[in-house]
């Protein structure tokens, strides 16, 4: 685990020391703070509810969304506990609201992968610019230090397999 926590470290001080500037904190903000909550995916998912088209889909980032926040946040997040790295590094100048929940996994990411890797296999169109967005949530948690890499990318493992058993599980019922 030393191992993973000092290239964690090492990878958040290289975001910061080569990336990080005024504009890219505004945008950082903005990008994290749409994720909040799932938010942006749960509305997402609802619109496509509404849409007779889509309805499908909507159902299948649905399920996904449960299964990955049931695995990762209310089974990892409690069982592993571990601390957010602005509490851990010294001298962090936090940009956003201090999240109180435990760091592992990322679950702005599990939710953003669990609902892009949907829409993305089922809505071909919306591929690229979905996926854009779960990535650039899920770096937003990085560039502003309340998530550690490995955070991250066990989040997106998560979302990336609870959507896959679902679509799995969908694909076998509707042959």
């Amino acid at each position: 685990m030393n191992f993973i926590q000092n290239v964690d470290i090492y990878l958040l001080d290289f975001i910061h020391r080569n990336i990080a500037n005024d504009f890219l904190d505004k945008i950082m903000i903005f990008i994290t703070s749409i994720g909040n909550l799932g938010l942006i995916w749960i509305a997402i998912s609802l619109l496509l509810l509404i849409s007779k088209k889509y309805r499908k889909v909507g159902m299948l980032c649905i399920a996904s969304l449960v299964l990955s926040s049931l695995i990762g946040e209310v089974v990892l997040k409690n069982l592993v506990q571990r601390g957010r790295p602005f509490t851990a590094i010294e001298g962090i100048n936090l940009l956003v609201k201090a999240p109180k929940s435990f760091s592992f996994p990322s679950g702005h990411t599990v939710s953003s992968f669990a609902v892009a890797i949907v829409i993305g296999r089922k809505i071909k169109n919306f591929k690229l610019p979905i996926y854009i967005l779960a990535f650039s949530i899920a770096f937003s948690r990085l560039y502003l230090y309340v998530h550690y890499p490995s955070d991250v990318l066990v989040g997106a493992l998560i979302g990336i397999i609870s959507a896959n058993i679902i679509l799995y599980i969908y694909n076998k019922r509707n042959p």
